[in-house]
């Protein structure tokens, strides 16, 4: 059998992937100010649609907007500081790139994993493994 033949078959075989993000939305983050402090109303929304731990998506945030916060007892994030919904859109965005997309095939379906001290992205639709910063 010659390799094109085994390729045309391979590829007929292979399984379907619904191979584009379109189907992963992340609701725009909803966000109102409290005097010094902005409130990120739907924040346990957004992690779960992201499938992170709420704990590591603040950490985030807050170096990425540069300011300190944390998670009230609601489950509202709170950043010290003035951001508007397109600065935490953005911070949510790079996160979502950073921590959830697969660089191999661009899907969602990503876990992370500790791995020797680092922090390994793994695709559960792909199979591919890749460091991410910590």
């Amino acid at each position: 059998m010659e390799y094109d033949d085994m390729l045309d078959r391979a590829i007929e075989e292979s399984p379907e992937i619904d191979g584009t993000s379109e189907r992963f939305e992340v609701p725009d983050p909803e966000v109102r100010q409290e005097g010094n402090v902005t409130v990120f109303e739907n924040f346990q929304q957004v992690c779960r649609r992201l499938d992170r731990d709420p704990d590591h998506v603040m950490q985030f945030l807050q170096n990425d907007v540069g300011t300190s916060g944390h998670i009230d007892e609601s489950g509202r994030a709170r950043l010290t500081g003035e951001f508007d919904a397109g600065r935490v859109a953005n911070a949510v965005g790079e996160y979502v790139d950073e921590y959830v997309l697969c660089p191999e095939c661009g899907l969602p379906d990503t876990r992370l994993e500790r791995e020797q001290g680092a922090i390994i992205r793994r695709c559960e639709a792909c199979g591919a493994r890749s460091p991410v910063e910590n």
